[in-house]
């Protein structure tokens, strides 16, 4: 059978971790590749996953993502030892692998991964270094939200 034009598998949605824009202030960003099974792909091409509670550590000179969750894309077809919240190397070069360990350790500061979208036929995790927010950060950011909510309503019902 013949398809006319590609028939490749497209990313449908980037899939985001809003939590982190909330609870963080993202200081520095970086680009990775992510070492992912076959099986992993397709579920992330796919949509599916997430990246709630993961963040990115560095030993040994190589970054690992853990604690994001990559379910199976078919249960029948996943080895039966499979682990969906295994940890996951990233792709990085040395220097950013340098700037991520010094910054691991430096107090106040984490790193943890923002999304994970398609770049040409790639996977991409956007990672970032960052610095953990205030309560009242947090409720100023919500009380502005709500504020432009209120303000695009009005306009709108105007």
């Amino acid at each position: 059978m013949c398809y006319a034009g590609s028939h490749k598998e497209t990313m449908k949605e980037r899939i985001e971790n809003k939590k982190a824009r909330f609870d963080f202030e993202l200081l520095d960003r970086f680009e990775a590749g992510i070492e992912l099974h076959g099986f992993e792909v397709k579920t992330l091409r796919g949509g599916r996953g997430s990246l709630e509670g993961a963040h990115v550590t560095v030993r040994g000179g190589e970054a690992f993502l853990i604690g994001a969750t990559i379910p199976p894309y078919q249960t029948g077809n996943v080895p039966e030892s499979y682990d969906p919240m295994r940890h996951r190397r990233l792709l990085l070069n040395k220097k950013e692998l340098s700037q991520l360990a010094a910054t691991e350790h430096q107090k106040g500061l984490t790193i943890v991964p923002v999304s994970v979208y398609n770049k040409g036929d790639k996977l991409k995790v956007e990672i970032a270094i960052a610095r953990g927010k205030k309560k009242y950060d947090k409720r100023e950011v919500t009380k502005s939200r709500e504020v432009k909510r209120h303000i695009e309503r009005t306009l709108k019902n105007a």
